[in-house]
């Protein structure tokens, strides 16, 4: 398997990702009113940036699962199954640095719109081997 290279790769991954989550029974119905066709390419956007940091995702996140969340309380568990997806559907199709940068940023990125949402401390997202 090939790592995370192009904008193409993601493309690909979101692809999959959202394959999985539309039909997913805890988290799919957050994707219901979803606009895939215009959200791929924000999406794209944003985890371009996030891989290669070309400056091309202006927007807010927090601001966009702020609305989402009103209208559908997105919880912690929904966030773990998010990551647990978009883990799984990486680990299907690459391997590789920029893979596991896409894994830890995804964590990384739930901590955050977790805590932000709903105040729970984001640290139950990590798992420290204290061994």
């Amino acid at each position: 398997m090939n790592d995370i290279k192009t904008r193409d790769d993601i493309e690909l991954l979101l692809n999959e990702f959202y394959g999985t989550a539309l039909n997913d029974e805890l988290i799919g119905d957050h994707f219901v009113d979803l606009d895939l066709v215009n959200h791929l390419p924000v999406i794209t956007d944003f985890w371009d940036k996030i891989l290669f940091g070309r400056p091309i995702y202006f927007g807010n996140p927090l601001a966009i699962h702020k609305l989402l969340s009103d209208k559908n309380p997105i919880t912690l568990e929904h966030f773990r199954r998010w990551v647990s997806i978009f883990e799984s559907t990486i680990d299907r199709l690459f391997e590789g640095e920029m893979a596991e940068n896409a894994k830890l940023r995804a964590k990384m990125i739930a901590h955050s719109l977790n805590e932000r949402l709903s105040g729970v401390d984001p640290s139950i997202f990590i798992q420290i081997d204290k061994g």
